[in-house]
C-alpha cells in the first residue's frame, strides 16, 4: 500500500507543469501554443526570456530530484524497497509527459529524468548531464542531446551499479524519451530541426 502511495504522489508531482505555471506567472504565452508546442525549457526559451527557460529547467528537474528523495528517505521505514524507488522514478516522469492537471498534455521529459538519475545517484546523473552538453555545445541540437544522453544514461547505470531494479526504470524512462522525440528524430534527418536559442513566432509577451 505505501508503495502505491509513494507512486501515485511522485505521478503528481511529476505533474505539474512547470513551463505552463512559470510562462503564466510571467505573462508569457502558454509554450504548448508556439515553437515545438512543447511545454519545456528548451521551448521556453524561445520565447526569448531566458529567466523563465532556467526556472522552467531547476522546477522540472527538481520535482524528478525530490520524488526519488522522498522515496528515498522516508520510503525504507514503510518497506518501499528498490522495486518502489523503480515505480516512483517512473512514475513522477510518466507525471511529466501525461500531467493530470494539464489535459494529459505534457513535455518529452529531458530535464525530470535527469532529476530522476540524480536523485538514484548524483554520478549517474553528472554522467548524464555532461553526456547531454557536449553534445548541445557540440551540435547546438538539444533534441540530439537528449537522444544521445538518453541511450547512455542505462549504460552509465548498468556500469556504476549492474542489473536491479532502478537500471530496469532509467531503461523505461529512456524509452519513452526516445519515443517522445520520434518528430524530432525526423527532423534531424530532414535538416529541419531548430537549434538552440532560436526563437518562434507566437511566443510574445502577452499584454
Amino acid at each position: 500500500m505505501a508503495t502505491l502511495l509513494f507512486t501515485l504522489a511522485a505521478y503528481l508531482i511529476g505533474s505539474v507543469s512547470f513551463a505552463v505555471v512559470v510562462s503564466k506567472l510571467v505573462g508569457l504565452s502558454d509554450p504548448r501554443t508556439y515553437g515545438s508546442k512543447n511545454p519545456g525549457a528548451t521551448n521556453v526559451l524561445r520565447s526569448g526570456n531566458k529567466a523563465a527557460a532556467i526556472a522552467t529547467l531547476i522546477g522540472d528537474g527538481a520535482k524528478g530530484w525530490l520524488a526519488v528523495w522522498l522515496a528515498q528517505r522516508y520510503g525504507a521505514q514503510h518497506d518501499v524497497g528498490d522495486y518502489g524507488i523503480a515505480l516512483v522514478s517512473v512514475a513522477v516522469f510518466v507525471g511529466h509527459l501525461f500531467p493530470v492537471f494539464f489535459r494529459f498534455q505534457g513535455g518529452k521529459g529531458v530535464a525530470t529524468a535527469l532529476g530522476v538519475l540524480l536523485g538514484l545517484n548524483g554520478w549517474l546523473g553528472l554522467a548524464t548531464l555532461v553526456t547531454w552538453l557536449v553534445v548541445a555545445y557540440a551540435f547546438r541540437y538539444s533534441s540530439l542531446a537528449a537522444l544521445i544522453a538518453a541511450v547512455f544514461a542505462p549504460f552509465y547505470y548498468g556500469l556504476l551499479f549492474g542489473a536491479d531494479p532502478e537500471l530496469f526504470a532509467v531503461v523505461i524512462m529512456s524509452a519513452l524519451l526516445l519515443w517522445r522525440h520520434a518528430k524530432n528524430i525526423s527532423n534531424l534527418l530532414a535538416g529541419k530541426e531548430s537549434r538552440i536559442g532560436s526563437k518562434a513566432a507566437g511566443a510574445v509577451k502577452k499584454k
